[in-house]
This record gives structure tokens, sequence and C-alpha cells, in this order.
């Protein structure tokens, strides 16, 4: 066989017809909206990808069956499909703007959208063909070397020795050079970001923010995000105006990447900035996990503050400065070193005040953050053995606690609203009225995890790829769209696509869970005397900060 036939050799009817497929398939509905930019990418990975598979059918299908059709029969066939590709593409184009205006009217957002069906396609195949081209000179380097490789051994051996060969570089220069030189740039430029300050932020005046005077952590060294975490503390004024009573000055912690050199070394620090602060002296301290930028979400800390008027404490370490999906693929062990030597750090040095002198230690964590501070404990059991209550927003599939109430629930309770133990330690909410469910005892220490149903931080898995999930079979949620579907290999590109636009949505849909947070700060930790009332008044106040 001509060898550049592999290459320039018109396209297969297998891969052409699922390459359709699949492609159709991620015009479907998913969690969120999305942009026609991003739905053209999408095409055209999962096209690529329908087209693999399409093609490894077929050729597996002729190497079983060695009937041909004849060529009017094949002409026949390649006019049909094409026709009715032609056809279900035009019809999945037109219900596609349709879908995505009811989901933005789902979530409470504008249905007047820009949805350029022949720009989408455009883009689709421009991408599409580049890849495929790729493929098919892998192919041709494959079968160059197997070529080459029978004239020395039996030809089975050549096969199998040549795939393996090909497929070990692909890995190789896919991670070792693709891949690395994708995070490196990433890493360049978020160090620039990082390096940064946001707008309106200014070093701390009080002496009870790190950055601030007399602080062990220097104001350069907090980043980006820790800059904005110490420079945007409520002041006692604020804190005032919301309570009517004297307020304290809240205690915020953070130390940075640059601050010092190993993990064990910045929680050190920050247990003696805890100690310069006085923050063990506070009603209540809360440990705080954070995203791979270093971010804390601003609604669980300011929650927090003006719930107990000042009188409390917070400490956060950095471990990296990527994008937090980035950092799930490179950082997450170091976010779980982090975690673990935070708390431990804390814990210990809390744990040697006199039992009456303690404040209720807590922790808190949004998406990668509540991965890193879960880390620090081998179960539910042993979380709330050291710890008086947590609140984790957000939290991804890879938190091994969640993880494990989620699979265990109680049969009958769905996914997206588990059910273990009774809920006598750990409850799922989506809304505060889920709190409040199931009936019965809720003792103390509590545990409260966040997760909006149309988060695909929480929904992402690679599992996808081949699996339905269980969010997407029987009841659905209320907020989930109906008309999504799980498609292999597809939904799993849809639902991390999805991550981009997390935030980019309402509050209580997406990654977005606004003044929720403050519903979970009152079951897990509400000061005495905290009414239902003050916490209507606080989430008012919070959803205009």
């Amino acid at each position: 066989m001509d060898r550049a036939r592999v290459v320039r050799r018109r396209l297969g009817f297998g891969g052409t017809l699922l390459a359709t497929l699949f492609a159709c398939a991620s015009l479907t509905p998913s969690l969120l909206p999305r942009t026609w930019l991003f739905q053209g990418v999408m095409g055209a990975i999962t096209g690529i990808m329908g087209y693999a598979v399409g093609a490894s059918i077929g050729a597996i299908g002729r190497a079983v069956v060695p009937y041909r059709l004849p060529e009017r029969g094949r002409v026949i066939a390649w006019r049909v499909m094409i026709g009715a590709c032609v056809l279900l593409t035009t019809v999945t184009f037109g219900y596609s703007f349709g879908w995505q205006r009811d989901l933005r009217a789902l979530m409470g957002m504008d249905t007047a959208i820009t949805w350029f069906a022949p720009v989408i396609l455009a883009i689709a195949v421009s991408l599409f063909l580049p890849c495929l081209l790729v493929a098919r000179l892998i192919r041709l380097g494959g079968r160059t070397l197997i070529d080459w490789l029978d004239r020395f051994v039996p030809p089975w051996a050549g096969h199998v020795a040549g795939v393996l060969i090909i497929a070990f570089l692909v890995a190789v220069f896919a991670n070792d050079v693709l891949f690395s030189a994708f995070v490196a740039r990433m890493s360049d430029v978020s160090s620039v970001a990082n390096s940064g300050t946001h707008p309106g932020v200014s070093p701390p005046t009080s002496a009870k923010l790190s950055g601030g005077p007399g602080s062990l952590v220097r104001w350069e060294s907090l980043g980006r995000e820790g800059r904005r975490f110490t420079g945007t503390a409520a002041t006692p004024d604020q804190l005032e105006s919301f309570s009517g009573q004297p307020a304290a000055e809240p205690i915020r912690v953070y130390v940075g990447l640059d601050s010092t050199g190993s993990v064990s070394e910045r929680a050190a620090l920050a247990v003696r900035e805890l100690e310069r602060t006085g923050a063990f002296g506070r009603p209540v301290l809360a440990v705080l996990g954070t995203t791979g930028t270093g971010w804390v979400d601003e609604n669980i800390a300011d929650s927090l503050e003006f719930m107990y008027n000042g009188h409390s404490a917070m400490v956060a370490l950095q471990y990296s400065y990527l994008p937090s999906w980035v950092s799930f693929l490179v950082d997450k062990e170091r976010a779980a070193q982090t975690g673990r030597a935070l708390v431990s750090a804390v814990r210990a040095r809390w744990a040697a005040l006199p039992a009456h002198t303690r404040p209720k230690l807590l922790l808190s964590g949004e998406s990668l953050g509540s991965f890193a501070l879960e880390e620090a404990f081998r179960d539910l059991d042993d979380l709330i053995g050291r710890t008086d209550g947590a609140l984790f927003v957000g939290p991804p599939n890879a938190n091994h606690i969640w993880y494990e109430l989620t699979t265990g629930r109680r049969p009958g309770s769905p996914i997206w609203r588990p059910v273990s133990r009774a809920g006598t330690s750990a409850r799922f909410a989506q809304t505060p009225r889920d709190l409040g469910e199931p009936p019965g005892p809720w003792r103390h220490p509590r545990v409260v995890y966040l997760q909006n149903v149309s988060d695909p931080v929480v929904w992402w898995s690679p599992k996808l790829l081949w699996e339905r999930p269980a969010w997407l079979t029987g009841r659905r949620a209320p907020g989930l769209n109906p008309r999504m579907n799980w498609f292999p290999v597809v939904t799993f590109w849809q639902v991390l696509v999805d991550m981009e636009t997390a935030r980019s949505v309402p509050p209580g849909h997406g990654h977005r869970y606004g003044a929720n947070i403050v519903d979970g700060w009152a079951a897990v930790a509400a000061p005495p005397g905290w009414t239902p009332a003050d916490t209507a008044r606080l989430r008012e106040l919070i959803s205009v900060l």
C-alpha cells in the first residue's frame, strides 16, 4: 500500500459517521450555558474523538468480516450517510440555540445571546482537520516503523512492538513536551499575575492583619490573592453598623509562597503570626483552604467576621499561583501537603491551650481548598473528632470524605442531596432549606457541604468518559437542565468546558454560592444568641458586598 495514502486518503466511513454524531451530541445542553466560541472548540475535540472511535470500529470490522460491498453499494451508502449527517447537523444546530436560551432562562440570565451556527461549524472543522492530519502522520510513522521491524522479527512481533513504541513516544511527547510546555507557560503567566495587586487593594493598617504593622509576613510576599484576603477585611465601623455593638478588629493571617521556603516552614510561620495577633484568644479560629491561585472566597471570610462581630481569626496558606483547574492536574499533592501541614501545626498549638480557653476550631474551603483540608483527616469521624465543625463549598469529586459519604448514602437518597448516617453529622445543601433535611437530630460538631447541582467542579470526573453519572439518572435535581443527557466521551468534555464559565452565572448556580454560605456558617458555628433573623439580615448584606 502506498504510504502517502495513509495521509492523503479520503475520510473513512465509520470515522465520519461517529465524528458527526459526537459533534452533534456536543451541541446538546450541559450544566451551564456556553458561548459559540467554546462550542466550536468542543465540537472539534469531540469530533476527532468520535472519528477515532469510528475508524477503530471500522478497522476491527474489516479484519473480522471479509465481505466488502460492491462499488455501487459503497457509493449509495456514502450518499445516504452524508445526507443523514447533513440533516442531523442542521436539525441539531437549529435546536441548540433554543437549548442555550432555555438554560440561561433556568438560571435567570439574559436570554438574548449570539449563536453563530456557521462560525461554530467553521471553527470545529478548522480545528478538526489539523488534528486528523497529525493523527494520520503518527499512523504513517507507525507503519514505517513496523515495516522496518518486520525485517528482523516475525510480523506479529513487529506489529506489537511497533504499536507499543509509537504509543510510548506519543505519550512521552504529549506529557513531557506539550503538557509540560503548557504548564510552564501557565506558570510564567500566573507568576506575573501573582506579583500584582487587585485594583483598590492596599496594605492594611491594622496590626491584626498579615502584611500590616508589626506583621511577621511581608505585604509583598503575600501574593495577589493573599493581598486581597488581608487587604479587604471588614473594618470595625462596618461590623458595628451591622451588629449595633462595639466590634473587634478581625484577625486574618495569610502566608504566601514567597514568604518562606518549605510547606512546614510556612505553616510554622502562620502559627507564629496567629500568636502575634492574639488569634488563640478569639472565640473562633477558622483554618481556610485556598484554591490554586491562593484565593479565599470573600463570602466565607466576610460571613464569619460579621457573624462574630470581628471576634474571629482566620488563617490560610498559599501552595500555588496556577489556576485551580491546572493546579488540580499538577499541584494536587502539594495542596494536600499544605492542608495537612497547616491543620497539624494550628491544631498542635490549639491543643496545647487549656481546654476551657480554646477557641472553636473550624475548617472551611472552596473547591480545591476543601480538598486540601479534607486530606488532613482519615474520615468523617476523624474530622468531627478533631475539630468543632467544617463548611466545605463546591467540593470536587476527588475529596475522599465527600466521596465516602456520597457513595455510602442511604438507599433512595439522590447523589445530589445524599443522606449519610441519617444526617446526624454531615449534611449536603444547595439551598438553605436543604439544611433542615433529613428531620431528626443534628449533633455538633457539624459538617456542611454546599454543592450546586449545576456546579461542574463538583460533578466532573474522568468516569464521565465511559459511565453515566448518578446525577443524570432517576429523579433530576431542581435546577438541572431536564434536557441534559449523557453521551460517552462527549459529556466529559462538556462538563470540563463548563468549568471555564462556572463563576459567570448568578449565585446559586455553577460554582457561585453567594449568600448561602451565611446559612452554612450559621448551621456549623452560630455564635450565642444568633437568630434566623440575624441570618436573613446577613444574607442581605453579603449579597451586596
